[in-house]
């Protein structure tokens, strides 16, 4: 009998720990609330669809004097995309794991709960980890740049306009000025990649290194397009031009983070290129000088993203190299943030041919009471694109915003952003913009 008892005991106990080293959490974000939006936009009458291969002017839509618009919306995902997610991790022994990551969007006021565009993958990865060294994995993940920002911005990546680092997204999709939909997308760095190996190390003495590699490259046998007939009629024009060669999305990126006591410090660059030598023109779009009269929200975007990189960033036959600095301080009262972020695209074909955007800001962020929480941020940059005297404008941004926490995992909030531009001139026109956005909402985490 006690050898019976025992033998029950023995199994009930490994079975335990089998289960314990091995586990899978489900867990995600619900944010809906209410949104509005005011925009303006002051600019004379231009002609629309100048080629990206002729730039003497960006593309711009017409536009007659000062155009405003104010709208508002029950939205979702104006504090954080919602998403649902499964992640695993599963003890192998000798302080080796493997882990893995799925994660999808969320679309609350859809038909279809899931996201169904683009975004739907937020991150898919599964990779190997060993204790005192580091882990690797491979996957959709977000870059290095992106984490760095949700660590140093005291919107903490917010959905709101105002935060000239991380936001470009308002309620809308404003035909007066670009303004885009609530998205997870920004126009100052790419947030995440597919075909990704990512590889970070352990904490040591502070630092704690994090790199990548994307790549999506094909080959395809270059074939001439001849001449061929149809019952006496030829159809194909002889030798029109040739299909294949190398199809070339790759980039890799470098982060370092230093904690120490109560500051954190990270310093971060990555760098994208699309070669595509069949194609005789280049495309990436500026949200140019135009509709979006110098980037309310600008996004340097896919026309026709390449399928390694994020869908909101990319282009064909360009260089697109972003950099980022950001630091925060814990003062026991509040906490302050600096940031410093640099993005510049370019031409394969014409280095002339480019968009470059810097932009700096600082915030802080304080429970005020147990249960209230409150963040400001002020910040400012540059645009400077080509064309016809090479384009620039200064921005402006600001935002405030607050939680009121109802538990751990749900809270209400309130946020109002702003975002001005200084008038540039295109051409024989000059163009300015500003808007407004602001949102009240509960956020539930699981």
């Amino acid at each position: 009998m006690k050898k019976s008892l025992f033998a029950v005991a023995a199994l009930t106990a490994i079975a335990g720990a089998a289960q314990a080293q091995s586990s899978v959490t489900v867990y995600g974000i619900l944010d809906v609330g209410y949104v509005g939006e005011n925009t303006k936009f002051n600019g004379p009458v231009v002609a629309s669809s100048t080629s990206v291969a002729t730039p003497n002017l960006p593309a711009v839509a017409n536009k007659a004097g000062l155009a405003s618009q104010t709208g508002n919306q029950f939205g979702a995902g104006a504090q954080q995309t919602n998403r649902i997610g499964f992640k695993g991790n599963e003890d192998l022994g000798g302080g080796a794991s493997a882990f893995f990551t799925v994660e999808l969007g969320l679309t609350p006021n859809s038909e279809q709960a899931i996201n169904t565009g683009a975004t739907q993958n937020r991150q898919t990865f599964v990779g190997l980890k060993k204790n005192g060294i580091g882990a690797a994995s491979i996957g959709t993940q977000y870059t290095a740049i992106h984490t760095a920002v949700g660590a140093t911005d005291a919107g903490q990546q917010n959905q709101m306009m105002g935060d000239v680092i991380y936001g470009a997204a308002s309620g809308f999709d404003s035909k007066l000025a670009g303004v885009q939909a609530l998205s997870n997308s920004t126009d100052n760095y790419t947030v995440r990649t597919n075909n990704m190996l990512k590889l970070q190390s352990e904490k040591m003495a502070g630092f704690t290194v994090t790199g990548f590699l994307t790549a999506n490259n094909s080959n395809s046998t270059q074939v001439s397009n001849t001449a061929s007939t149809s019952a006496g009629v030829n159809t194909t024009t002889a030798n029109t031009g040739y299909s294949g060669g190398l199809n070339n999305q790759s980039g890799w990126g470098l982060g370092a983070n230093y904690e120490w006591s109560k500051l954190l410090v990270t310093a971060n660059y990555q760098a994208f290129t699309s070669k595509n030598p069949i194609a005789d023109t280049y495309t990436y779009t500026a949200k140019n000088y135009g509709s979006t009269a110098a980037n309310i929200s600008s996004t340097v975007t896919a026309v026709g993203a390449p399928a390694a990189w994020n869908q909101s960033s990319g282009g064909s036959n360009v260089a697109d190299n972003q950099a980022y600095v950001g630091a925060t301080y814990d003062f026991g009262i509040l906490k302050a943030y600096g940031q410093w972020s640099n993005r510049k695209v370019k031409s394969q074909e014409n280095a002339g041919y480019y968009l470059n955007r810097s932009a700096q800001q600082i915030g802080v962020r304080s429970f005020i009471t147990p249960t209230v929480e409150a963040w400001a941020s002020v910040g400012n940059g540059r645009y400077q694109s080509y064309g016809l005297n090479n384009p620039t404008a200064q921005f402006t941004g600001y935002q405030l915003g607050s939680n009121y926490w109802l538990s751990k995992r749900t809270n209400l909030y309130a946020i109002y952003g702003g975002f001005n531009t200084s008038t540039v001139t295109i051409g024989t026109g000059n163009y300015s913009a500003n808007a407004n956005n602001y949102a009240v909402g509960v956020r539930h985490t699981f």
